[in-house]
């Protein structure tokens, strides 16, 4: 079976660019309910906090740099082309600035804008509100282009299909307790995956991974990813 890895990002992968984490203790839940903010409910209920939320969450992404771990990602699959694929929780569109092209963002993102009364999606301009016509049908029905809790994540299928033709699975930076990703790991071991959890600490999924590399990511991946075209 051909060489094939499948890479999954969180938070924790951005974290050194300035992009706050969501779950760790002061992250981003700790600030802000997430039934508010990060919900088709809450949406319904206050859409201007809504709005406001995500549009400081897209400021942050734009003037946010890749870092060292985002840059050695995407020099992997440069190397290793057609045999990497990138799938990422994160919504500040810092792998694909960084190069990364095979990429999935499940969670959405936060620089583009999608209508709810069309499902036009489009880029977004630095600034929505509840006022924000859709370029395509005219309602001002937009919303961030990224996926609330209770909604169905982005790309499963061709997810799915990564993962079970995967011979690695390398998880970086994410607490492990969000599902469906939270399952990757589980589904890659059935299939005979080596895993691979790369965090600066070890989470509550550590146990579950064959090998667990403890560190900054912008020092222990890039690391990682020379130990693997070394090896290759």
């Amino acid at each position: 079976m051909p060489e094939s890895i499948v890479i999954l990002t969180g938070a924790g992968v951005s974290a050194e660019s300035g992009l706050g984490t969501f779950r760790d203790s002061g992250g981003i839940w700790d600030q802000y309910d997430l039934e508010d903010v990060a919900t088709p409910e809450g949406f319904a209920r206050n859409p201007a906090l809504v709005h406001d939320f995500y549009n400081a969450r897209r400021e942050n992404a734009a003037l946010a740099q890749p870092n060292a771990a985002h840059e050695a990602l995407a020099r992997l699959e440069r190397r290793l082309l057609g045999r990497v694929t990138l799938i990422t929780q994160n919504i500040d569109g810092l792998h694909e600035r960084a190069g990364s092209r095979r990429i999935y963002a499940m969670h959405g993102r936060v620089d583009r804008a999608v209508c709810a009364a069309c499902a036009h999606c489009w880029p977004s301009p630095p600034q929505l509100s509840t006022q924000t016509a859709c370029p395509a049908c005219g309602q001002s029905t937009c919303r961030p282009d990224v996926v609330w809790f209770g909604e169905m994540p982005y790309h499963l299928d061709e997810i799915e299909q990564a993962l079970r033709r995967a011979t690695q699975l390398v998880v970086i930076g994410t607490s492990g307790t969000v599902y469906p990703a939270a399952g990757f790991v589980e589904v890659a071991s059935q299939l005979g995956a080596h895993t691979v959890e790369i965090n600066l600490a070890r989470s509550e999924a550590s146990d579950a991974f064959d090998r667990v590399i403890e560190g900054p990511a912008s020092e222990v991946v890039p690391a990682w990813v020379d130990e693997v075209l070394g090896s290759w």
